[in-house]
């Protein structure tokens, strides 16, 4: 007598069933914190910020004197600062963390790709005070050297101080360099062979496959990169605060002392009387509303440049 095997009981899939509903609304309601918690920093911000924006009104944006001893606060060369160094420091981080990840997913032989990536991706866990002690000690005495050489040429009467505009950018370039060469590598590792093939059977040489048949294909994902490393630049406070001398004007050389929102937020918040105070906590909130429009113009732009059979 052949033995009866028991069918298993069926269990639904669909979208109708209990647990996918709890599942559904447990979704929603996690995504749903990061909105409301987005909305709570915004108002908390305005309100503690609303007494700068009363007392200076649009001064505070476009005004040039900061003077805590009399009660100015404009705000106009933290914003500048930081939009310098934040692009400054994209110019040098871009084509190198484009460089290095084509070097690592097209160039590089097995062996070497790995240990390269895995050093690039490193400078990525290295907290800022580190890349700060990094700046003071070793880059702060190189710029120094090279002001030094460059007023001996030129005769430029530049004070030969290592601080200021060009070690930030220097610092944030390195900063930033993980984020966009990882992303960067990624993206262009997930470019489809076919595109490859294709290009070398119409007799494509390697830098033409590049090109024509890679960086098309990739660029959104690497604005991607680019965007997520314009966003840890604007934040970046504790490295940019050590090295770019903290002076309340906007800098008239690479070479001159300034600030960014972020580093006059941190070297002032903690003695911040009840006038200081607001003024700081106003500039958070610029900083707040710069980071969301930077957000929601790069997702425009790499949806517009994103291939149709990909969105």
């Amino acid at each position: 007598m052949t033995p009866t095997i028991p069918t298993p009981p069926r269990r639904s899939f669909g979208m109708n069933s209990g647990s996918d509903n709890v599942f559904r609304n447990i979704i929603i309601g996690l995504s749903s914190l990061v909105l409301v918690a987005t909305v709570l920093y915004g108002f908390v911000l305005i309100v503690g910020g609303l007494p700068a924006f009363q007392r200076e009104g649009i001064g505070f944006l476009f005004g040039l004197n900061w003077d805590p001893g009399k009660g100015i606060y404009q705000a106009l060369p933290f914003i500048a600062g930081t939009f310098f160094t934040a692009f400054g420091a994209l110019l040098l981080a871009v084509p190198l963390s484009v460089a290095a990840a084509l070097f690592i997913s097209e160039y590089a032989p097995r062996w070497l790709a790995g240990p390269v990536g895995s050093a690039i991706e490193l400078l990525a866990a290295i907290p800022s005070v580190v890349y700060g002690l990094w700046g003071i000690f070793v880059l702060i005495p190189a710029v120094r050297v090279f002001q030094v050489w460059f007023v001996s040429v030129t005769g430029v009467p530049w004070p030969p101080t290592g601080t200021g505009l060009m070690s930030a950018v220097l610092i944030l370039a390195v900063m930033v360099i993980p984020f966009i060469c990882a992303i960067s590598r990624d993206v262009i590792t997930l470019v489809p062979n076919d595109q490859r093939e294709a290009a070398y059977a119409l007799g494509a040489t390697k830098w033409e496959v590049i090109r024509f048949g890679i960086l098309p294909y990739a660029r959104a994902g690497i604005l991607g990169g680019v965007i997520l490393g314009l966003g840890r630049a604007i934040g970046e406070t504790l490295a940019v605060t050590m090295v770019i001398g903290n002076a309340n004007v906007i800098a008239s050389t690479p070479f001159s002392s300034t600030a960014t929102m972020s580093s006059i937020i941190a070297s002032n918040f903690g003695e911040a009387n009840e006038t200081l105070r607001p003024a700081l906590i106003a500039i958070g909130f610029m900083l707040l509303v710069f980071s969301v429009i930077v957000n929601v113009i790069a997702r425009i732009v790499i949806t517009r440049l994103t291939p149709v059979g990909t969105r």
